[in-house]
């Protein structure tokens, strides 16, 4: 049909350019009446003339956002290093004269996708295109995260998440990197969880309000560290992401908080703990000894307390327990105590449309790092000053001031204090 009218349409203008005695004005008017009956036959007979069909592809939103650092002004030490921290920052070559390759560095670059492609069923991807792995080679892809939320009612309050995601274990651990101030998560409440994420199934309760709640303390500038439920508890491989089992033994975690207004204030405390079962495969260096390297007891129960910026905030977290931690005096990795917190102080500045956020924290940390080579023993003992400066909300700039004594042993380096300090810069593009 719609061929049949556009070959009418051509006999038609052919015919006007031949014909003396045919006003030229009505053949444009004719020409134009067909033209806009073909494009009415295209779509469906709605009130708007625009198609009411919904796509799958309506439901899905890309966001992401890029971190590009630099780590070599006015480093004191190039061997005070954290590697679960920033792998361009400090070096941990056993060398005596080794140098840092202090140079610029993309931390983070990440895409988000994420959709309510039902009314029951809510994805999140999550894909990392800065991944560094042991070989040193630098912005490998990776996943971060890959879960579907599966909710029992209309408000979304009850929620059972399946995949690969942050374990509800610690504020500091749930708020995005996006979100956070300092430019490194501390080592105490880190150390539990490498990159934050495992393979698990989790249920989430939340009250509508409190949902919205959550939201609004990212949304507004508050530092939140997003929706994990008021009440989260569930199950998880405890071998870290992106990496199988180590033995047949899940992790159990449950976390309780909860936002509460009190006048023009927010504060929330919270509680969490999780115990399972640390498996060794490949960190262990030849010659060290472990006891049933599959089967190393791994607990921890921590404490969050968060006083959100308006204007002034503080946010602390402590936690304890016993996990694996190299003996420097017997060359084995022990089952021992550990312990270890943060404290953060802030203040949110608004300047028109720019936030500013000058922030102080102090970490320490006394146990090991199961995921390091032979579970490296540490002490840390840090210092950061900084700011940060968000002139429009695609972009951020922060500048850290670091003051470091860092203890960290292992069969390599077995007696390994390192004191130094240095500025951190850090640009972030938001998107």
């Amino acid at each position: 049909m719609i061929k049949r009218k556009l070959v009418a349409a051509l006999l038609l203008i052919n015919f006007a350019a031949n014909a003396q005695d045919l006003n030229k004005q009505d053949v444009k008017n004719e020409v134009m009446r067909i033209l806009d009956s073909i494009n009415k036959a295209k779509l469906p007979d709605t009130k708007s003339g625009v198609s009411g069909e919904e796509h799958w592809y309506d439901r899905i939103s890309l966001r992401g956002y890029a971190q590009i650092r630099y780590n070599g002004l006015f480093s004191t030490n190039d061997k005070v290093s954290c590697e679960q921290c920033d792998k361009s920052w400090g070096t941990t070559s056993t060398d005596p004269d080794a140098k840092s390759n202090n140079g610029l560095f993309i931390r983070r670059a990440r895409l988000v996708f994420s959709g309510q492609v039902h009314p029951n069923v809510f994805f999140y991807f999550q894909p990392d295109f800065a991944s560094s792995p042991s070989t040193g080679i630098q912005n490998f892809v990776q996943i971060r995260d890959l879960y579907f939320d599966l909710s029992f009612d209309k408000k979304k309050e009850y929620r059972v998440r399946v995949g690969q995601s942050k374990i509800p274990y610690g504020f500091e651990n749930m708020q995005s990197s996006s979100q956070r101030l300092a430019l490194d998560r501390n080592d105490a409440m880190n150390s539990a969880i490498l990159n934050e994420r495992d393979l698990g199934l989790f249920f989430y309760w939340a009250p509508a309000e409190i949902r919205e709640r959550f939201a609004m303390l990212v949304k507004d500038g508050y530092k939140g560290s997003g929706d994990f439920g008021v009440f989260a508890f569930g199950v998880y491989n405890g071998q870290i992401a992106n990496k199988l089992d180590g033995n047949r033994d899940l992790n159990v975690v449950a976390r309780v908080t909860y936002p509460f207004v009190i006048g023009s204030q927010i504060i929330e405390p919270g509680i969490q703990a999780y115990t399972g079962k640390w498996a060794f495969t490949g960190e262990i260096s030849p010659g060290v000894k472990v006891d049933d390297p599959q089967y190393v007891k791994d607990q921890r129960v921590g404490a969050t307390f968060v006083l959100y910026p308006r204007p002034f905030g503080i946010q602390t977290e402590y936690n304890v327990g016993r996990g694996p931690r190299y003996n420097t005096l017997t060359n084995t990795v022990d089952e021992t105590d550990l312990n270890g917190g943060y404290v953060l102080l802030n203040y949110k500045l608004d300047i028109k449309k720019q936030h500013i956020y000058p922030f102080a924290k102090f970490q320490y940390y006394d146990g090991g790092k199961k995921y390091e080579k032979d579970a490296r023993s540490y002490v840390v003992r840090d210092y950061e000053i900084g700011i940060e400066w968000q002139p429009f909300k695609a972009f951020e700039f922060t500048a850290e001031y670091v003051i470091a004594d860092r203890t960290f042993e292992d069969s390599a380096l077995p007696v390994n204090r390192q004191q130094g300090n240095l500025l951190r810069l850090q640009a972030q593009f938001n998107f």
